[in-house]
């Protein structure tokens, strides 16, 4: 079966080959989002105390916490 062309597109072009030209809204959109800061993913944690900081020296050593 041969299919006929849609009115205005020529044989052996991808359909993605027709679309209209890109306005850069996608690319915009993206890039505001880009600006934000992003708290969700970057949590703020507070400070390790002495204690956490000598058992992560200890294993790092080697030695059991």
């Amino acid at each position: 079966m041969h299919h006929q062309p849609i009115q205005g597109q020529t044989e052996g072009r991808h359909l993605a080959d027709h679309r209209a030209p890109s306005t850069g809204a996608r690319t915009a959109h993206f890039l505001k989002l880009a600006r934000r800061p992003r708290e969700i993913f970057h949590v703020k944690r507070s400070a390790s105390g002495t204690a956490r900081l000598r058992a992560f020296l200890n294993i790092e050593r080697g030695r059991t916490a």
